[in-house]
Parts: C-alpha cells; sequence; structure tokens
C-alpha cells in the first residue's frame, strides 16, 4: 500500500513536471511566431523602402528573390541579444543574389557594370559636339 501511495505521487509529480514543460513550450511557440511575423514585417518594410532594387538602386529591379543583407558584420551577440545591429532598417539593404555573393565572397565581376554617365544628344551623333 506505501509502494502505491508513492508509485501514485511519483505520477502526479510528472504529470506536473510535464504540464510546466508544455506550458514552456507553448510560450516560446508563440514567441517563435512573434518573432516570425515581426521579421516577416520588417522583410517586407525593407523590400518598400528600397523599391526591390538591387542595392536601393533605381533601376535596377532584382526580378528573383530578394535577400535582405546586413551592411553591418552581425556578430553571434548581436543574434542572442537582437542587438539594434540585427533588426533595425537603417542597417538593412535589398540585394541581388549575385550582389550578395559578391559582398561576402569579394567577386566584383558578379556585381552591375559601372553606369555611364549620360550627357545631352549621346545617342544622336548627329547632334554631338
Amino acid at each position: 500500500e506505501e509502494l502505491l501511495k508513492e508509485e501514485k505521487n511519483n505520477l502526479i509529480n510528472l504529470k506536473d513536471e510535464l504540464m510546466e514543460k508544455e506550458e514552456k513550450l507553448n510560450k516560446e511557440k508563440e514567441l517563435l511566431k512573434q518573432d516570425k511575423e515581426n521579421l516577416e514585417k520588417l522583410r517586407d518594410e525593407i523590400i518598400l523602402r528600397d523599391g526591390a532594387c538591387d542595392l536601393g538602386i533605381p533601376d535596377r529591379e532584382i526580378p528573383s528573390r530578394i535577400i535582405i543583407h546586413h551592411m553591418n558584420p552581425i556578430t553571434k551577440y548581436d543574434i542572442i541579444n537582437k542587438t539594434d545591429f540585427l533588426l533595425n532598417p537603417e542597417y538593412l539593404i535589398c540585394t541581388l543574389k549575385t550582389t550578395h555573393s559578391a559582398i561576402h565572397y569579394g567577386d566584383e565581376t558578379l556585381l552591375f557594370p559601372d553606369l555611364v554617365e549620360r550627357s545631352p544628344n549621346d545617342t544622336c551623333p548627329w547632334k554631338r559636339r
């Protein structure tokens, strides 16, 4: 009889522990859901601000997947502590996959060529001086 009583107490304690863990997991799940929603809103904000253009440069629309790039290197500390560098729109910009790769791997051949500065009549040979 004493053994049954002890087993019953152990089961009750185990049930309480499981309920506490489940409640904690549900809270963590809700926080993750909120984080995801906030990140999606932030991503949309950056894309709208930059006009879905590579490095925010007009006339360089990104035709495929847009990458949101941190302009300042971020650290593990920034991620864990959600520092200003991590989520501040001031430090984020839209990039094309090739531009992003060029930035991280130092391959300038992946970048857009320099823009040619336009001048009056530059496309009309008979009006050039």
